[in-house]
């Protein structure tokens, strides 16, 4: 059991929630910051990238992240008093067979968009692959971004879903409040400030989708190689100058960018149908007890 993992720690809510909320502090800085900017982010993007290169400027954004994913992680470990097993799954050991899977899975959902996309409307593309820039970024995009993704997900579905649902003993809290604050985190993205906020709603909808995943199946692993797969092979394929990650990707997105339906279709189309494939494959039982119910019926 995922959630019931914390019945082992002694540690009382407060120092689970420590890290989330400094964290978010950062973040409404952040975009107090960026709104009171006389540069709008954009434009601050590409002088940093015309004085420090994509590439370095890719590792600066990352390295916060990657430095927060092991901070989590020892915290977790001599704080919380959670193995580092027991952060991430409800089984005996992370399962990296479904890690591999979930991220094989989207990394295809990622290529059939980016080449349908590319068939039916060529004129939104350049293409810029330039091995000279392009590997070296390939080295900062392997070695960072999983790391980058893995400090969401421990953040959010690991230690603000297990000790929501916890000491609430309501999954359904364990679901949505991480969901909805996964969504806000991404507000000072430049794609919000360029599509506007409805744009939100993808991604407090890609936070239901990894919530749902995770606590279906008692663990982080799906989560885990589902977002790192989407953000990886993402930037490698396309990038934009409007996008949080403006690097040396294969294609260069030049359309004129728009929230509408098609940005919703992941969420509408997509998204559950990765759950309904994940949910045979892995014969998730009792679903919705593990969505909606109390923690003390769980007993799967």
């Amino acid at each position: 059991m995922f959630i019931q993992r914390l019945e082992q720690t002694k540690a009382s809510f407060w120092k689970f929630i420590l890290l989330p909320v400094l964290f978010f502090a950062l973040m409404v800085y952040n975009f107090w910051v960026t709104i009171n900017s006389p540069v709008d982010t954009a434009t601050a993007m590409k002088q940093m990238i015309e004085m420090l290169g994509s590439t370095t400027t890719l590792f600066v954004i990352l390295l916060p992240l990657v430095l927060g994913f092991w901070i989590l992680l020892v915290y977790g470990i001599f704080v919380l008093k959670l193995p580092v097993a027991k952060q991430f799954t409800g089984r005996h050991k992370i399962d990296w067979g479904r890690v591999g899977f979930s991220f094989f899975i989207w990394s295809m959902v990622v290529l059939v968009s980016v080449f349908a996309e590319y068939l039916l409307a060529p004129e939104h593309f350049i293409v810029q692959f330039d091995f000279s820039t392009f590997w070296p970024f390939l080295i900062v995009a392997i070695a960072m971004i999983p790391f980058q993704t893995s400090f969401e997900e421990l953040m959010f579905r690991g230690h603000l879903t297990q000790s929501i649902g916890f000491f609430s003993k309501r999954r359904l809290w364990a679901l949505v409040i991480p969901s909805v604050l996964f969504g806000l985190m991404h507000i000072a993205n430049p794609e919000v400030e360029k599509l506007g906020y409805g744009i939100l709603a993808y991604y407090i909808g890609s936070g239901f989708f990894f919530g749902v995943m995770t606590l279906a199946d008692e663990g982080i692993e799906l989560a885990l190689g589902t977002h790192a797969a989407n953000n990886l092979i993402g930037a490698l394929l396309v990038s934009a100058d409007w996008t949080a990650f403006n690097v040396p990707s294969v294609l260069k997105d030049v359309s004129e960018p728009s929230f509408g339906i098609d940005a919703l279709l992941p969420l509408l189309v997509v998204y559950p149908l990765i759950l309904y494939l994940f949910s045979k494959k892995y014969q998730w039982k009792n679903t919705k007890q593990k969505l909606f119910g109390s923690t003390d019926n769980d007993a799967f």
